[in-house]
């Protein structure tokens, strides 16, 4: 079995990957960048969104697992001191692979240029750099409203606990195969209306937003920030890919959830 690292780059997880490369080599494994079977991510839930988009173009067939070297992640799950335990799993094949939804992000432009696909773990919003977001917002082809505001955000189901959570979205078991609409700051009055809830919407079904003022947006991929300049229209769809993750030992997701808000001692 091949493998491959990715390090927040902090002293703790740089000394954990180096440990963990020597036990994995020392079992038998291979190392190997190019094209890994598993990738441990040492850091953080933002390094393995780091490793995500570095092995995007090999989702059918790498798994990823996380190692947390701060707080409690929804992706990074494991304990520094388990390094061990978790080395000899892997070498014994010791794993189930699941997998989780990811989120399809097609950007058409006016002028005839090849559209720009994106795949998000966790998110996509979209901004306007220097004024209101004036977007149509259409719903399997049909127009459903107009919207104004500061931007509107897609998520996955799991990434319904990231900034979809803070912009008052539901939580979404990431076993579903859904994708959520939340909006930010939308402005609503007597004039402006626009639905004001997040919209869960399966995975047969599309959105498709179309500017109303202004060609250019900000628009995020997870980490990545892009600003895409003519834009004709942003297609938003639940992508046939999804994300493999190597899974020791059951952690449910409430219990991931409980953990990460509700829990005040994670120690106990």
């Amino acid at each position: 079995m091949k493998f491959f690292i990715q390090s927040r780059n902090d002293d703790l997880s740089n000394k954990l990957m180096q440990n963990a490369k020597a036990y994995l080599v020392d079992f038998g494994l291979v190392l190997d960048e190019e094209n890994p079977d598993i990738v441990l991510s040492i850091g953080g839930d933002g390094t393995l969104l780091h490793a995500f988009h570095k092995y995007k173009h090999l989702t059918a067939s790498v798994a990823f697992v996380g190692i947390h070297t701060g707080h409690l992640g929804f992706y990074a799950d494991w304990k520094p001191e388990e390094i061990e335990k978790l080395v000899i799993s892997l070498a014994k094949k010791e794993f189930e692979v699941i997998e989780y939804p990811l989120l399809e992000v097609t950007i058409n432009y006016r002028h005839g240029e090849d559209s720009s696909v994106y795949l998000a773990v966790n998110e996509s919003t979209v901004k306007s750099p220097d004024v209101t977001l004036v977007m149509d917002v259409e719903l399997n082809g049909s127009h459903f409203e107009r919207f104004r505001g500061d931007g509107l955000c897609m998520s996955t189901p799991s990434g319904s606990t990231a900034y979809n959570k803070a912009l008052g979205g539901a939580i979404v078991h990431p076993s579903l195969e859904a994708m959520q609409l939340a909006e930010i700051a939308s402005i609503n009055n007597r004039v402006f209306r626009t639905v004001g809830s997040p919209l869960v919407l399966p995975k047969h079904h599309s959105c498709l937003l179309k500017p109303v003022k202004g060609p250019d947006f900000m628009v995020t991929v997870d980490h990545l920030q892009l600003l895409h300049k003519d834009v004709q229209s942003i297609m938003y769809r639940v992508s046939n890919e999804k994300i493999r993750f190597a899974r020791f030992r059951a952690f449910p997701f409430w219990t991931r959830v409980h953990d990460s808000f509700i829990d005040s001692d994670l120690e106990k």
